[in-house]
């Protein structure tokens, strides 16, 4: 950082490119599978063909479905190290930003990228007009869970589950 550029910090965020689309659709798609089986909801079998579904339903123009907002992530040097979507939805009342996905490269996590993207998130909600952010995250994702309750997030929600063997004969 130059001296002249010390103490300012560049945007967190930036409009997606197509390319960035192309190469964040199926890892979001892998990612997104994954999780539903870590969770317990999906098989490993029909994982794949129902995330992709999920994401046919939710992006069916792709970067131009109206309504939703993808952005790149960058750092201080303008370098795409991750990626958010949110989607205008009503929700409590009002129309807010719904976060469909967060994430950071995992060689530039622990740098602060996603905290200073939910602060440029915010700036992108109140120039929108919108009410508040809310967003999911699965239960086992410890990491994320205190990152948004350390920038100030409130459970809306809690679904439990608890497994049950069946009798064996």
């Amino acid at each position: 950082m130059t001296s002249a550029s010390a103490g300012r910090r560049s945007p967190a965020l930036r409009p997606m490119t197509p390319a960035e689309y192309a190469e964040w659709v199926e890892q979001s798609i892998v990612g997104y599978a994954l999780d539903k089986v870590a969770s317990g909801q999906w098989s490993p079998e029909a994982s794949l063909e129902l995330s992709r579904k999920e994401n046919r339903e939710l992006l069916p123009l792709g970067l131009d479905t109206p309504g939703n907002h993808l952005f790149a992530i960058v750092d201080d040097d303008a370098v795409a190290v991750g990626m958010l979507w949110f989607a205008v939805k009503k929700k409590f009342g009002a129309d807010i930003a719904y976060v469909f996905d967060v994430s950071v490269r995992a060689e530039r996590q622990r740098e602060g990228h996603a905290a200073r993207a939910f602060v440029a998130l915010e700036d992108e909600v109140r120039r929108l007009g919108l009410a508040g952010i809310s967003l999911h995250v699965f239960g086992h994702n410890d990491v994320a869970r205190a990152l948004y309750a350390k920038l100030g997030f409130q459970p809306t929600n809690i679904s439990l589950f608890k497994p049950i063997e069946p009798l064996r004969a």
